[in-house]
């Protein structure tokens, strides 16, 4: 027997392209479970923090806390950012809608974050979200993409597409399995209206609340969907709650970033738009009884301010529902008291033609229809404003005998 090279350098080439095979397989495994395991440290949550005391705050607010262990960042984003720094702009664009009202998605950094909220005494509460691997990373880089530039913007919707809905939606779009919520309506027949009046209930705007309610149409009032609750911060903190993925339940974890002290006790308004508008009913009737010559120009100038105004009004809800954007204020049945040519018509009270007398006949019959269907009618109407159709149906039939 003797030694033969040909025989072993086949089998020493073999072995070499086994052992870098076996390396090459070895080095990629090794670095897939190091980015595995850098993907996994990862931490993402959802971010509810609670009204404040400014209108646009009354609803709350909801972000996304991504806490990057592996690059040792820590940041929020956030859909609820727009340009303050011309408020006159702002509200023009807001009260127009459409293109021009852009919202956009802000990137800040967790304790910058966290300062604003402490400096107004908002509570802030932390989901931690119960994601694998693939889940934290889709929703990152789709975090990411959407943070860059004109990605960022977004038409703003109050009800349908504003800070608390696009969390919802960005997180579900990434995710193994479909987002399966139990109920957190208060009942099945809640209607956008009943919880947006909560809120300003529970912050005493009352007068606030009656400009919405005369503003919004009744697209508002019909029953809402359990996802369409997620316009509100705190209803999609209670849907997270209540909501699996596949076998798992979305939230691992809950906790309270920061407590507000309680906000000191303050009596509401003596002057709500109940009692405003039920005092001056009282004193026209006081008024009208007394029949002096310096009442009837009291009443006279009354009357003109009434049907001016409340001319004014249907004006204002016509261009709401015609000249914006706002699909929420279409179909606004407070045109029928708040008629927007009574805005014309306060010039020609004292006119005698018959024209005008038969306009203030359409007038009253318009009012009393008003009030008799106050309970049937698709939207509902500010209790409030009973009163004011009152002395719309009143003061018309007064003017239509002077005529």
């Amino acid at each position: 027997m003797y030694f033969n090279p040909k025989k072993i350098i086949p089998l020493f080439v073999i072995f070499l392209i086994g052992f870098q095979i076996q390396s090459g397989y070895s080095q990629t495994a090794s670095d897939s479970m190091r980015l595995s395991f850098q993907l996994c440290k990862l931490r993402i949550s959802l971010l509810t923090c609670d009204p404040g005391e400014d209108l646009y705050t009354t609803f709350g607010h909801s972000a996304i806390r991504v806490i990057d262990s592996a690059e040792g960042s820590d940041r929020v984003y956030n859909y609820g950012t727009f340009d303050f720094s011309d408020p006159t702009a702002f509200y023009v664009k807001f009260i127009k809608g459409g293109k021009d009202l852009k919202y956009f998605l802000s990137v800040d950094d967790f304790p910058d974050f966290m300062r604003e909220y402490e400096y107004y005494q908002r509570s802030v509460r932390e989901q931690e979200l119960n994601l694998n691997c693939g889940e934290k990373t889709r929703l990152k880089l789709a975090l990411l993409n959407n943070a860059m530039g004109e990605n960022k913007f977004y038409k703003y919707d109050f009800l349908f597409d504003n800070c608390s809905t696009r969390p919802f939606e960005i997180i579900a779009k990434n995710l193994d399995s479909p987002i399966h919520t139990l109920n957190v309506l208060p009942s099945p027949r809640t209607s956008f209206r009943d919880l947006i009046r909560y809120y300003l209930d529970q912050n005493k705007m009352y007068w606030s609340w009656l400009g919405i309610d005369i503003l919004l149409g009744s697209r508002i009032d019909r029953p809402m969907t359990n996802p369409e609750a997620n316009f509100l911060p705190d209803y999609l903190e209670k849907g997270f709650d209540n909501s699996t993925i596949g076998n798992r339940n979305l939230v691992s974890k809950k906790s309270v970033l920061y407590a507000a002290p309680p906000l000191p006790e303050t009596g509401a308004s003596l002057i709500t738009p109940a009692v405003a508008f039920n005092l001056l009913l009282v004193i026209m009737v006081a008024l009208n009884m007394l029949n002096f010559s310096w009442t009837r120009k009291l009443s006279a100038i009354f009357d003109f301010l009434l049907f001016f105004a409340t001319g004014l009004v249907g004006s204002t809800i016509l261009f709401m529902w015609l000249g914006t954007d706002h699909t929420v204020c279409r179909n606004n049945y407070n045109l029928l008291w708040a008629f927007p040519l009574h805005m014309v018509a306060a010039f020609l009270i004292p006119s005698r033609k018959k024209w005008m007398k038969k306009y203030w006949l359409f007038a009253m019959i318009l009012a009393l229809m008003v009030l008799l269907s106050w309970f049937l009618l698709p939207q509902r109407l500010n209790i409030a404003l009973l009163p004011i159709v009152i002395l719309l149906a009143w003061r018309s039939w007064s003017i239509y005998k002077k005529a």
